[in-house]
């Protein structure tokens, strides 16, 4: 009875990893298969010619690369920018005392409740006034402010657990706030970073609508973008769109392994302190 138990729960988890993974392996199939301007059966894909050339004729297109470019550099100084800013700023509230800590911090939570598309608009007039629409400033500017609350929430927690008596020898040897955060908080909270790390990235990297709405010249236009010009001039070429498709996610499968070793220590303070 065991036995047959064990053997169900296998072949629902295998029916749930193939449910999972047989999209992907469907666009990966139809992105390097020829005469694709139809779906592909499974025998089709299975028995006719692979190519790579839909990938080369997609990075060509409708400026393809240049907004993947664009993408990678706004993503990245965004992730950059969003874990220092959030990292201070639950470094502060997590070790530092001062009056009505709690209240503001609550009043910091209470702006996760209100839905992003309420805030475009006057986002969007505040940016007018500064001079910042159409340009990667006011971008990255909207894009780490609308993230730091959450992840501001998320690294305070993991603050808090971090023994204050690790601060003492730096305490002893005239260290000050800069350097106990520099040399203990952060090394310390990498496992929380690195998954507001993944996060961050690639949040900003699918964004479209805030990157719509502000980039208005052709040139400075991102990823997200370039992929809906994608299905609407080519939404019949599904080799095509299909490559495309899979070349923007390149760029969140890479962080993905950069950032998940971090996962293997949750949590590096054990051991830290003897009591």
């Amino acid at each position: 009875m065991r036995v047959a138990n064990a053997w169900i729960v296998h072949l629902i988890l295998i029916a749930g990893i193939a449910l999972v993974i047989g999209p992907f392996v469907y666009m990966i199939l139809t992105s390097i298969t020829t005469d694709n301007f139809s779906l592909p059966s499974p025998y089709k894909l299975m028995h006719s010619g692979k190519t790579l050339s839909n990938y080369v004729e997609a990075w060509n297109k409708n400026h393809f690369s240049q907004y993947f470019v664009n993408s990678i550099f706004v993503s990245c100084v965004t992730m950059v920018l969003a874990l220092f800013m959030a990292s201070m700023t639950a470094y502060g509230f997590a070790r530092f005392p001062f009056p009505g800590k709690e209240l503001l911090f609550r009043l910091f939570l209470f702006s996760m409740f209100v839905p992003s598309l309420l805030n475009l608009i006057p986002q969007f007039i505040i940016l007018k006034s500064l001079g910042l629409v159409d340009t990667y400033v006011g971008l990255i500017l909207l894009y780490v402010s609308t993230g730091i609350v959450g992840s501001t929430f998320f690294l305070r927690g993991f603050f808090e657990r971090i023994p204050m008596e690790l601060e003492e020898s730096i305490v002893i040897d005239g260290g000050g706030r800069w350097r106990i955060y520099r040399t203990i908080y952060i090394p310390l909270s990498l496992p929380a970073i690195g998954t507001l790390g993944i996060f961050s990235f690639s949040g900003t990297w699918d964004e479209f609508l805030v990157a719509l709405t502000l980039i208005k010249t052709e040139a400075h236009r991102t990823l997200p973008i370039a992929l809906q010009l994608f299905r609407g001039q080519y939404a019949t070429y599904y080799g095509l769109f299909f490559a495309a498709s899979m070349m923007a996610l390149i760029p969140i499968i890479l962080i993905f392994v950069i950032f998940q070793k971090q996962f293997v220590n949750p949590n590096l303070s054990e051991g830290g302190v003897k009591g």
